[in-house]
């Protein structure tokens, strides 16, 4: 199962960001799980300095911006 996290506060980016990063998932036909950090100390220790940001099993992949469902489909894992 892969983990997508979306590291940011919560705002309408990192909604919108968790939006296109389920699609993507659900696109590929990925078993996945969502994680939402809104915890800035969290964040941090991350290295992500610009929110909203996606991580894929704990490796940050995007920070600063929401990608689009096409974007984040490339970045994650071909199903097995």
């Amino acid at each position: 199962m892969i983990k997508i996290q979306i590291l940011g506060t919560g705002c309408a980016k990192c909604q919108q960001l968790s939006d296109n990063a389920e699609a993507a998932a659900k696109h590929l036909g990925l078993e996945y799980q969502v994680e939402k950090i809104t915890d800035v100390g969290q964040i941090v220790a991350m290295g992500v300095m610009r929110t909203p940001a996606l991580a894929v099993d704990g490796s940050v992949r995007a920070a600063g911006k929401v990608l689009s469902s096409q974007e984040i489909e490339a970045l994650l894992p071909s199903p097995a």
